[in-house]
């Protein structure tokens, strides 16, 4: 009887730290999602930036061209 309630005891045990680390990887997953989609917002922002420089320097060109 004694042996069986340590191997009952021993599977719950088990189980609760598959459980873990089973959740642990889905963690890991989402912050792996969550900082691919922030490098992609990251760069996207960059573009637009890149592109708002330019607009504005063509602009400032032309204002100094038609001086």
């Amino acid at each position: 009887m004694k042996v069986l309630f340590i191997v009952l005891a021993t599977l719950s045990l088990a189980a609760c730290g598959v459980e873990t680390a089973g959740s642990a990887a889905t963690a890991a997953a989402l912050k792996k999602q969550e900082v691919e989609q922030g490098q992609k917002n990251l760069q996207q922002f960059q573009q637009k930036l890149d592109q708002a420089t330019e607009q504005a320097q063509l602009r400032a060109e032309q204002a100094a061209g038609d001086k």
